[in-house]
């Protein structure tokens, strides 16, 4: 369903879709043609052309509310059919609000488990989604009181049901009623989880808040710490990895660029006085408030955006950035855009022309995590000695971080099978507003690492070095202010 309404005379739509009604329909008007009684067509299209391209679906689906509203809302759907089977009601009849969006859907209620599983089964079967990602999916593990239930009906059948058997589940672990479930979300180690203590902690880390230090090494290597060890096949993967969905920023909140140009949301538009949207953005406008002509702010945004793509590349778990950061996409720092079907949510594709060197460099730190899977899952041990995975102090020996530190490093080492050499990636953090000087690990058979990314540049506007033609680097190296350094070893020919 479409909320519509006017601000300033500007008409406001629903534009994400985050209002549901039929379940089992595709939102029409999402469609580039209209489909009288073929509804759906042209996204089953969409979707087998993304297969041939070797690109998986997710559908974001949304079982925590509906768009009836509270009671004061309309009743033309749910609330017709049996109000107190569908919704969480108070004592007073009234509805729980856990979804910030009036009502809650009672979703352990038998009638209701089946008709979210039933759902799930037809975008399965008849759309052939790879997977589903779970909006504020903590109310799906709620009682019809509200309260967390220890062992939700409706997830344990989700973990496993035969025939979402081979799907993606994908919870964000938390709901607008103030559960948090990120690390603990009782998943049966079927579901992955978007880890928003990596986006708060390494947001907060990137801006100069080096009380985060620990928390955002943590997250960088995987955030073991609260996604737990291994399996008990120990020729499996790490179960934390496997569970953890990296980001930055997605289509709550700044994008990427809006997230270094300004300190405060500036929803106005929105027609709710500002009051809508997180206050909690832990942004920097880097010295000026939104658009600017000084070279020396736009030099350190450009600066910071490069920190923020290497280090989620370089992390630990699946990486997930917001369609449009990859060439500086703005919202003009409106960080609730759901009703702005307008300029301020679209990509503005001209965008990929201006920045098109910043789409480079997201292209060439998607290929360096490709060609190094010691970055995305454990490998054997390495034969040149150095430990499986490590934080670093700037004297790479010291393997405890200083409180407070405003640099860091983390170590990934491993042996590669398929290329019969050891794979070792050096990932350098320097918050700081000065030079800092570290030393990298000492390699044993090894002849030297060698710089494949310097987000602070070479002063001609290079960054990254492929393979052949990076700068080899003697233990000591020189991290600019406020950069980041990505080295590999590389093993004597």
């Amino acid at each position: 369903m479409r909320d519509v309404r006017e601000v300033d005379g500007q008409r406001l739509l629903d534009y994400w879709g985050y209002n549901p009604v039929g379940f089992f329909a595709p939102n029409t008007s999402y469609a580039a043609s209209e489909e009288f009684n073929h509804e759906g067509r042209e996204l089953k299209q969409l979707i087998r052309a993304m297969h041939d391209n070797g690109i998986e679906v997710i559908l974001d689906v949304v079982f925590n509310h509906t768009a009836e509203g509270n009671e004061n809302g309309p009743a033309f759907c749910f609330k017709g059919l049996d109000n107190k089977v569908y919704y969480m009601l108070t004592p007073d009849g009234n509805y729980y609000n856990f979804s910030g969006c009036g009502n809650t859907l009672n979703c352990n209620h038998p009638i209701v488990k089946l008709l979210i599983l039933e759902c799930l089964r037809y975008w399965t079967v008849s759309y052939r989604v790879d997977g589903f990602r779970f909006d504020l999916a903590s109310i799906l593990g709620r009682n019809e009181d509200g309260s967390p239930m220890n062992n939700p009906p409706l997830l344990r059948s989700l973990s496993y049901d035969p025939v979402l058997s081979n799907v993606k589940l994908i919870a964000e672990a938390w709901d607008a009623g103030g559960m948090y479930q990120v690390g603990s979300f009782p998943a049966s180690r079927r579901w992955a989880e978007w880890n928003g203590r990596y986006r708060d902690s390494v947001r907060g880390f990137l801006k100069g808040e080096n009380w985060e230090a620990k928390n955002a090494a943590w997250s960088i290597a995987g955030s073991g710490d609260i996604y737990g060890g291994m399996f008990p096949d120990d020729s499996k993967s790490y179960a934390g990895y496997n569970s953890c969905v990296n980001f930055l920023t997605c289509h709550d909140g700044f994008t990427l660029y809006d997230l270094y140009s300004y300190n405060e949301k500036h929803n106005e538009k929105n027609g709710w006085n500002n009051r809508d949207g997180s206050d909690d953005n832990r942004s920097w406008n880097c010295g000026a408030e939104g658009e600017t002509d000084d070279p020396e702010v736009l030099s350190l945004r450009w600066r910071m955006i490069r920190n923020a793509c290497a280090v989620l590349m370089c992390s630990r778990g699946t990486p997930m950035f917001f369609s449009g950061d990859e060439f500086g996409n703005t919202q003009y720092g409106n960080n609730n855009c759901y009703c702005q079907d307008n300029e301020t949510a679209w990509l503005d594709w001209e965008l990929l022309k201006k920045n098109r060197e910043l789409f480079e460099f997201f292209r060439f730190m998607i290929d360096y995590r490709r060609r190094h899977p010691i970055i995305r899952k454990k490998l054997p041990n390495a034969v040149c000695g150095m430990e499986p995975l490590h934080a670093h102090d700037v004297m790479a020996e010291k393997v405890e971080l200083p409180k407070g530190t405003r640099t860091f490093s983390i170590s990934f080492a491993g042996y590669d099978r398929e290329t019969g050499r050891d794979d070792l990636v050096y990932v350098s953090v320097n918050t700081y507003w000065e030079d800092v000087r570290i030393t990298l690990p000492h390699l044993d058979n090894m002849a030297a690492w060698y710089l494949s990314v310097n987000t602070y540049g070479d002063g001609e506007g290079r960054y990254c070095y492929e393979e052949g033609t990076e700068v080899r680097i003697e233990r000591e190296f020189i991290l600019r202010p406020r950069s980041v350094a990505v080295f590999t070893g590389r093993a004597k020919s």
